[in-house]
């Protein structure tokens, strides 16, 4: 066309060359901005999730491991005995009723299994999963089981109350049973009638060494002449009916062994005049004894709860401890 070859007509050409190439690019971009916008954003929307950190979140791994070990460290072939595979328990020479040894043919022998104490050795190591033969027995003096150091026994039971004095030097299992302290005469003693402390101001009284019936004397009583000491309730039940003595200082469950049996073995009659309240001496509760830092008593305890939960230690308790009678109290 002539008009083409005019400057005006070249003009127009050139424009459509030009419009022809937007619309190529357009087509080749998939479309305008706000298309692409909105497909750019969606992406990072759709994988992004929270989901997997909560699913993978769980505590019940280490409660149960936790467990399994407590478990495993109390089994009988990993627990830090003195002997290995023998559960070695230390007692005082001679025992006596009715804490071991109940009955003629039993006195002095603790693997008899009677008495209180007898009876809870027993139950408490087939509890930790030791069979009767396992057991082992040996001997100690009252006060020389106190001393700090080494021991050559697992435990030592024998009415010893957890104080925190002697928890300085020893460790303790928690408590397995709790007593009042009480006083032992003959008749015609001055201390026959007391109901206060005070009617037991101008008494002797006495006690076995290291027991808390004699620092019961000292430290609450308090008498005008000096508590007496002895090595054990045998010397102490001789000073009595020696006529040295007014009155003898014991546990309750001990008190009507001595009435009952060794007095009379000596030829006197035994009274227990009192018990005294537990607001005047604290509450006195016994605990299984062991060198201190021994890692025994954790699995000790365990076997121990198991048995007052199960009501063990409350059987053993009424068939062993429980005596009939009312005995007075002393008050402050």
């Amino acid at each position: 066309m002539e008009w083409a070859n005019t400057t005006w007509g070249k003009v127009v050409i050139g424009l459509v060359a030009v419009l022809a190439v937007v619309l190529v690019v357009v087509a080749l971009t998939g479309g305008d901005d706000e298309d692409s916008a909105a497909d750019t954003t969606a992406a990072p929307e759709e994988t992004t999730t929270t989901a997997a950190p909560e699913e993978t979140t769980t505590t019940a791994a280490p409660e149960e491991t936790t467990t399994t070990e407590a478990v495993q460290a109390c089994a009988v072939e990993n627990l830090p005995l003195a002997s290995a595979g023998t559960l070695t328990v230390a007692t005082g020479e001679p025992v006596f009723p009715p804490w071991m040894g109940v009955g003629d043919d039993f006195f002095d022998v603790p693997e008899s299994g009677t008495g209180y104490e007898g009876a809870l050795v027993y139950a408490l190591a087939a509890e930790m999963g030791f069979s009767d033969d396992q057991v082992v027995f040996v001997r100690t003096g009252f006060d020389e089981a106190i001393a700090p150091g080494p021991k050559d026994w697992d435990f030592n039971i024998q009415q010893y109350s957890i104080t925190a004095t002697r928890a300085e030097v020893v460790d303790f299992s928690d408590p397995y049973y709790t007593t009042k302290q009480s006083l032992v005469a003959l008749p015609g003693s001055p201390v026959i009638g007391a109901t206060t402390l005070a009617d037991l101001a101008d008494t002797r009284l006495g006690a076995a060494i290291g027991t808390t019936s004699f620092d019961f004397i000292e430290e609450v009583i308090q008498p005008n002449e000096p508590a007496s000491v002895y090595d054990d309730n045998v010397d102490a039940i001789a000073a009595l009916v020696a006529g040295q003595l007014d009155g003898i200082l014991v546990d309750l469950p001990t008190a009507y062994f001595m009435t009952a049996v060794q007095i009379p073995e000596q030829g006197a009659e035994g009274v227990i005049v009192a018990q005294f309240a537990i607001e005047a001496a604290g509450a006195d509760d016994y605990g299984m004894l062991f060198a201190k830092g021994n890692e025994l008593v954790p699995c000790v305890n365990e076997a121990l709860g198991v048995l007052a939960g199960g009501g063990t230690l409350q059987a053993l308790e009424d068939e062993w401890l429980a005596q009939g009678g009312d005995v007075a109290t002393i008050t402050e």
